[in-house]
C-alpha cells in the first residue's frame, strides 16, 4: 500500500478489498433478525437455539454474537452459554423516550390514568405488524391484570388493534394479519371479515370493546391517540374485569378518550 493510500475492508481481509454489499446487507439482516428473536422471546437465549430459529449457521451466529457482546448491544447471562440483550440498548431505548414527546407525555398520562381509575392501563403502539405494550401502569385491584412494557400480541386480539389499523385498506390489512394471528389463544378464530368489520367499525365510533379474546377474565378498552387527522399513531387503553357493569365501562370509556384526546396532534 502506498502512501496517501487507505486500507479499506474488515478484519481480516485483504488491503483494498471492500466487503460486498450483499453480504453486508446480509450480515446487517441476521443481526436485525436476532434482535427480534431475543424480543419475541422475551429470555435469554442459548446461541445453538438461537441458530437453529434463525435458521443461520452455528459458526455465523457465534460470530455475531461475539461482536455483539463487545460492543455491549448484547450481554452472556446465565451460565455464560445464553445471551439476552446488554445494557447498551437500554441506554439507546431510554435515549429514545426522552427524545419522543409522545412516548414522554403518553407515560404520564398513563400513570395518571391508572391512579384516577384504579385500572390497568397501557399505551400501545403498532411495531413490527404487532400491537405493542410500550408502557404500562397497574391498578390497584387486589388481584393484579396481567400487562407488561414490550409484550407484542397479534392484532386480532386487542380492542387497539382495531383501532391502530383504522384508515388503511383491506389489502394493507390482509398482508399485516397471518392465519395464525386470527386464532385466539383458547382455539377460536376470528373470521378476516369480522376483523376488517371490527375496524371500521372502531373508525367510526372512535374508540373499541372487546371482551374475552386474550383471556377469559378481562375486557379491553381503547381510544385512538392521532398524530394527523385520521392517523392512528398509538392508543391509550384500560384493561378491566371482564363483569365490569355497562355503567362503568361508559365511565371509563369518557374518561380514557379525554386523555387519549390530550395526547393527540389537532
Amino acid at each position: 500500500m502506498q502512501d496517501g493510500e487507505t486500507q479499506t475492508g474488515w478484519p481480516g481481509e485483504g488491503a483494498g478489498e471492500e466487503r460486498p454489499a450483499g453480504s453486508r446487507e446480509k450480515g446487517l439482516n441476521r443481526v436485525l433478525n436476532m434482535l427480534e428473536f431475543l424480543h419475541a422471546n422475551q429470555r435469554a437465549i442459548g446461541i445453538g437455539e438461537l441458530a437453529k430459529g434463525l435458521n443461520a449457521p452455528r459458526s455465523t451466529t457465534y460470530t455475531l454474537v461475539r461482536e455483539l457482546v463487545e460492543a455491549g448491544l448484547l450481554e452472556m447471562a446465565g451460565d455464560g452459554n445464553r445471551v439476552y440483550f446488554g445494557k447498551k440498548l437500554y441506554l439507546y431505548g431510554m435515549a429514545y423516550m426522552r427524545g419522543n414527546d409522545l412516548l414522554r407525555r403518553g407515560r404520564q398520562e398513563v400513570d395518571t390514568l391508572s391512579r384516577e381509575t384504579g385500572e390497568t392501563s397501557e399505551l400501545c403502539m403498532l411495531q413490527s405488524g404487532r400491537y405493542t405494550i410500550v408502557h404500562s401502569s397497574p391498578g390497584n385491584r387486589p388481584f393484579r391484570i396481567s400487562s407488561a412494557t414490550g409484550l407484542q400480541i397479534p392484532l386480532p386480539w386487542t380492542a387497539s388493534g382495531r383501532l391502530l389499523l383504522a384508515g388503511l385498506d383491506r389489502g394493507r390489512i390482509e398482508a399485516m394479519v397471518t392465519e395464525d394471528d386470527l386464532v385466539l389463544p383458547d382455539g377460536r378464530k376470528i373470521e378476516l371479515d369480522d376483523f376488517i368489520d371490527d375496524i371500521g367499525k372502531a373508525r367510526v365510533t372512535g374508540y373499541c370493546v372487546t371482551s374475552g379474546l386474550v383471556d377469559a377474565y378481562t375486557k379491553c378498552l381503547a381510544a385512538p391517540v392521532f398524530s394527523a387527522p385520521g392517523k392512528v399513531e398509538a392508543t391509550m387503553c384500560l384493561v378491566v374485569p371482564i363483569d365490569t357493569s355497562e355503567e362503568r365501562t361508559g365511565e371509563l370509556l369518557t374518561v380514557l378518550r379525554e386523555r387519549a384526546a390530550l395526547l393527540s396532534i389537532s
